[in-house]
């Protein structure tokens, strides 16, 4: 009987792995065919459905780098928010999870930060297990229908599963407020050398800085920026870290704020502050602004907490709030930028915040041979492909004045000048396929300031998906982060030369990049 009950169990354990494995490729399955709907970006992270927007709570733990965002999981359009959340082991290949935070009575779950709480300064650490813990914003959409102002107050929630589960602080607000409209998007982190927490939280049109022992008990400490920086619309997003700068043992701090309204080139835009922060104030003497990117899509970016060699990495949400709700998506809405490495370059008195794809992004390229290329004065250099929607394009040039050009048959195009006299990038979208859905969209060119590029040769690289196009000029000095919606692939790619003189461009190649859904 003994070997009988042992040959039964040993079937129904078959039985129950198989149909587990099979469930896996179901799923697996089921997310690369959902994965190819028209414009579905396949080298950047997208929800499996419905609405997101700003990432939250970057933080690296256990080796897995954590992505939670904001989420609306019942349409694409914005609503009430909630914490989605997706893993990654080398931050380009990402496992969806189960929602991560839902709203409750104190309000819909805002954007944050997380921390691994490795002392258990909190005490939510149980039987030697070290808490994640997250801070955010609550918002109460009730009182603001009843007019009132003090819609949003600060909360925190944990876990001890490596954020597979959460508890939500029971005497949550840690942070109240009854005099603030906008009070939110805290960033959170350690400052060893006054061994507290420090939060970055925006208030309006500043920041104001908090300290904690127990990221419980929150004391105000300081403010910074109600007459610096770019004010055309609300703050936001707030983010401070310390860098070196590059080939030096200076350090110097550097202080990341969206705003909602008044970028660079109209809607939603990124700036950056370089200082020094003491423990309790952060001091800048910049003076003129600073654009972390220059396109009008990468808003909301925040950096991971936590990350091996210390590495400062960042993501944004690659889209804009002018038309986020309008795009001609169906079953979701909203990627995120490519992660980037966030790094810190002087060039003469000032001090250039660079960003540029993580390594890892590489293993996804095509290895092909970089060829050279000469183009004589008032001549092209055209090339026709089968599809340029998943590709990179990349090179090195001295020149400042040529024109890169992509199309189709339908002469769906965009063009990027660079322009030596003006001492600036133009982008052009106007005529790249779908521009009508808004009227922001695709109604101007959009400029980038390119004054601090250097002489010698740089390189300019592109990396183009179904829905979008990200521009790096000199290993990120320079960015621009666009949305593209063309009705067809791009199968053209074309470089005029519109001066007297010729133009070597060297180390260039087109290269095709793989889907991370594949």
């Amino acid at each position: 009987m003994k070997k009988v009950a042992l040959y039964i169990f040993l079937i129904i354990t078959v039985i129950a792995c198989n149909e587990q494995n099979n469930s896996k490729e179901g799923v697996a399955l089921e997310t690369k065919l959902k994965f190819k709907e028209k414009y579905r970006p396949q080298f950047h992270f997208t929800p499996e459905k419905s609405w997101m927007n700003d990432p939250n709570g970057l933080v690296y733990n256990e080796g897995v780098y954590h992505l939670f965002y904001q989420y609306y999981p019942d349409a694409t359009v914005w609503g009430p928010m909630h914490w989605g959340h997706a893993v990654s082991k080398d931050m380009i290949h990402w496992e969806h999870k189960p929602i991560a935070l839902f709203p409750d009575k104190q309000g819909f779950i805002f954007s944050g930060s997380a921390v691994i709480d490795k002392e258990n300064t909190s005490g939510f650490g149980i039987d030697g297990k070290i808490p994640m813990v997250a801070i955010y914003t609550y918002f109460r959409l009730d009182i603001e229908k009843k007019g009132g102002i003090n819609t949003q107050t600060q909360g925190i929630a944990y876990s001890l599963d490596n954020g597979e589960t959460w508890t939500k602080y029971e005497n949550n607000p840690v942070i109240d407020n009854t005099t603030l409209k906008d009070f939110r998007d805290p960033k959170v982190f350690w400052h060893k050398e006054t061994k507290s927490w420090i939060m970055t939280l925006v208030a309006g049109d500043h920041v104001k800085f908090y300290r904690s022992l127990n990221l419980k008990k929150w004391d105000e400490i300081s403010d910074f920026g109600k007459n610096q920086g770019a004010h055309g619309g609300v703050w936001e997003c707030p983010d401070l870290f310390k860098l070196k700068v590059a080939g030096t043992n200076e350090e110097k701090w550097v202080l990341i704020i969206s705003i909602g309204t008044g970028g660079p080139n109209g809607g939603s835009g990124t700036q950056y502050f370089i200082g020094d922060f003491d423990g309790t104030n952060f001091t800048s003497e910049q003076t003129e602004f600073k654009w972390l990117d220059w396109g009008t899509d990468n808003y909301a970016g925040v950096t991971y907490n936590n990350t091996p060699n210390s590495e400062r990495i960042f993501i944004g949400w690659m889209s804009n709030w002018q038309y986020a709700v309008s795009t001609p998506t169906k079953e979701w809405r909203s990627a995120m930028t490519l992660p980037r490495k966030l790094s810190l370059k002087k060039y003469g008195d000032s001090y250039l915040l660079h960003n540029y794809p993580i390594k890892s992004v590489t293993s996804l390229i095509e290895d092909i041979k970089p060829k050279n290329i000469k183009i004589e004065p008032k001549d092209e250099w055209v090339d026709v492909y089968e599809s340029l929607n998943k590709t990179e394009i990349s090179f090195k040039t001295k020149s400042k004045d040529f024109v890169l050009m992509l199309s189709n048959k339908k002469e769906e195009t965009v063009s990027i000048k660079f322009d030596s006299a003006s001492n600036l990038v133009l982008f052009d979208r106007t005529k790249s396929g779908l521009v009508d859905f808004q009227l922001d969209f695709g109604n101007k060119l959009h400029y980038m300031s390119i004054d601090k590029l250097p002489e010698t040769f740089y390189e300019v690289r592109i990396l183009i998906d179904n829905s979008s196009l990200e521009l790096f000029v000199n290993d990120g000095q320079y960015v621009m982060t666009e949305q593209l919606f063309p009705t067809e692939n791009y199968t053209s790619f074309k470089i005029e030369n519109n001066t007297d003189t010729s133009i070597d461009f060297t180390n260039f190649r087109v290269a095709k990049i793989s889907s991370i859904w594949e």
